[in-house]
């Protein structure tokens, strides 16, 4: 006998076929699985297309089977749209155990559905990647570092620092100055954690970014500070005054 429960059970899974499957396309790729500590937060930053900014955006939930569109506050989730940047982030707090599970990121334009990022939100007791701090700063020039932790089971796994935005990584030793900042990424087996460098800081390098290990992550905000202009003093204008007066 089909019960009420079961045709319930049957519409749901359709419906995550279609969020899966029937879209228009699918910009993810990677396996991504993001290690955050039981009763801690995260922010997620999901991108969009500047040039055709959609209609919809929202955050899609596998546990609850529910879209949550930008612009809303829960208590412990909030999904924020940033229009200037092209994304919008998801923030959760309070993370249990009962959290872990797949997630999306996906907008809407001219009524065609697009996921644009997905990943495994695994909730644990003591992460396999952290960070120190999930938001560092400098300033246009100079330099930032950041410290990313991994577990035992990830101690040989590939070590990257990763934008989120165009996915493009750095990995353990590599510097790179043609387009960005240098960066140089040292590892430390034997404590189990590995540093990133970046130097010569750019305000284009603003954003958001992961450090990983093997395929689990942790998200990273950057915010480079644009450089002061340097200010002339009295005194030493009255230098430069006598300089050119003797001249």
């Amino acid at each position: 006998m089909v019960t009420m429960a079961t045709y319930t059970k049957v519409f749901y899974i359709l419906i995550r076929f279609w969020l899966i499957l029937g879209v228009e396309c699918y910009s993810g790729g990677s396996y991504h699985v993001l290690t955050i500590k039981s009763g801690g937060s995260v922010t997620i930053p999901c991108h969009y297309d500047e040039k055709k900014p959609p209609q919809k955006k929202y955050w899609y939930s596998d546990n609850t089977l529910s879209n949550i569109y930008t612009n809303t506050t829960e208590e412990n989730l909030s999904v924020i749209d940033h229009p200037d940047q092209s994304l919008f982030t998801v923030t959760m707090r309070n993370l249990q155990y009962k959290d872990t599970g797949d997630y999306y990121c996906a907008v809407e334009t001219e009524g065609q559905t697009t996921i644009t990022y997905d990943l495994y939100l695994r909730v644990q007791s003591a992460p396999d990647v952290s960070v120190v701090s999930s938001s560092v700063s400098g300033h246009e020039g100079g330099n930032v570092s950041v410290q990313c932790f991994y577990s035992f089971g990830y101690k040989y796994e590939l070590k990257q620092w990763c934008r989120y935005k165009d996915q493009s990584c750095y990995t353990v030793g590599r510097t790179d100055t043609s387009q960005r900042s240098s960066v140089q990424i040292s590892d430390d087996v034997r404590n189990r954690s590995f540093t990133v460098l970046m130097t010569g800081l750019r305000l284009s390098d603003s954003g958001w970014f992961f450090c990983s290990a093997g395929e689990a992550m942790n998200p990273v905000q950057l915010t480079v500070i644009e450089a002061e202009p340097v200010s002339v003093t009295g005194t030493e204008k009255d230098k430069w005054r006598f300089c050119l007066s003797q001249n």
